[in-house]
């Protein structure tokens, strides 16, 4: 395992992170790993980009999609 040392942390920035820790049950140093892994870890793609490159590489799919013949309902903002 290596060890990474951050200075000059805005204590601003430390304070929203113990609080972050806390709300997940965990250390600030735990939670920063969870943090980082998952800055690093993300996809290269967009997992609907690769569904659809992967079909065009698979000779597509064709799909029939209906008409519409329905109205859309009417959306009640609060």
């Amino acid at each position: 395992m290596s060890t990474l040392t951050i200075r000059q942390l805005d204590e601003r920035t430390h304070a929203r992170l113990r609080v972050q820790a806390a709300e997940h049950g965990r250390s600030v140093e735990a939670e920063v790993r969870a943090i980082l892994d998952a800055a690093v870890n993300r996809p290269e793609r967009n997992l609907l980009l690769s569904l659809q490159a992967s079909m065009v590489e698979a000779g597509g799919v064709d799909i029939e999609v209906a008409a519409r013949t329905d109205q859309p309902r009417p959306v009640a903002l609060p």
